[in-house]
């Protein structure tokens, strides 16, 4: 009785901590982007490094000079180990700076040490943007 009740608090905890990390503010950056086409093939590269920072209310993406922001409409978190193991699914509303508006769906996902963030747009379903992550953090 005593392993399945210390089983289950282990479970409730490893529960909130992944959704925890997704209230948190949380930062990204990578140092090159690789554009797909709609079968995820690479069809350019670009050595600009790209900031990410989001929560469960907005998100900033930066790459270079351009800014993109806006409202996130929905996120899940779900990491095994936070930063290093597991998915983040963002759905959100963005505003690029010359005011031209997209709705993206982000998914960072950790797997085997390795983190990548995946950017689709409504708009061009036909193109995909792939950041291999050097940074993803909580913000303080």
């Amino acid at each position: 009785m005593k392993k399945q009740i210390l089983t289950l608090l282990f479970a409730v905890a490893a529960c909130f901590s992944s959704y925890a990390q997704c209230d948190k503010k949380n930062v990204l950056s990578a140092s090159s982007t690789e554009y797909l086409n709609a079968s995820n093939e690479v069809q350019n590269t670009d050595d600009k490094t790209t900031t990410v920072e989001f929560d469960s209310k907005g998100v900033v993406i930066m790459p270079g000079e351009d800014v993109m922001e806006g409202n996130v409409n929905s996120i899940s978190c779900d990491w095994k180990v936070p930063y290093k193991e597991g998915k983040t699914v963002i759905k959100a509303t963005l505003t690029r700076s010359n005011g031209q508006v997209m709705n993206i769906i982000i998914t960072i996902e950790g797997k085997e040490g390795k983190l990548t963030l995946l950017a689709e747009f409504e708009e061009a379903p036909d193109r995909k943007v792939r950041l291999t992550l050097d940074k993803f953090e909580e913000k303080k």
